[in-house]
């Protein structure tokens, strides 16, 4: 419902301003508060359902990002999201799904462009690709 206008003047209200105001602060603290990580989990991580464990692992965190497999027959996992969910995803790589036996997690930092999502209307999704 709209917020009504000061009866004294045609102008919204200071608390209308302010409830205008707030999604738009919000948003952009939103964006410039996230952060994107490269993960390399090694060990025994390909053939056991690691890549889309992590993808249905990072999802139910609200982390966008990628992970794939390498020929080296370790993981690839580039994630990008607030910085706790961030750590959360990094914490689960550690252990991984039941089947997998992760030797290490190299982490490396990367500059947090925005590009690891889908732009619908305006707004961006939450995606998480396995290749």
């Amino acid at each position: 419902m709209p917020e009504r206008l000061s009866p004294a003047c045609s102008r919204p209200t200071a608390r209308a301003l302010s409830r205008l105001r707030a999604p738009v602060l919000r948003e952009r603290h939103r964006i410039s508060g996230l952060i994107t990580r490269r993960f390399l989990i090694t060990g025994k991580v390909q053939g056991v359902y690691f890549r889309h464990s992590t993808r249905r692992e990072a999802e139910g965190l609200g982390v966008r990002g990628i992970a794939r497999n390498l020929p080296d027959g370790s993981v690839e996992v580039i994630a990008h999201g607030t910085p706790e969910a961030v750590e959360n995803l990094r914490e689960w790589l550690r252990r991984g799904p039941s089947g997998a036996r992760v030797a290490a997690v190299e982490e490396f930092n990367l500059p947090s462009t925005g590009q690891l999502g889908e732009e619908q209307d305006g707004q961006w999704t939450q995606t998480f690709r396995v290749e």
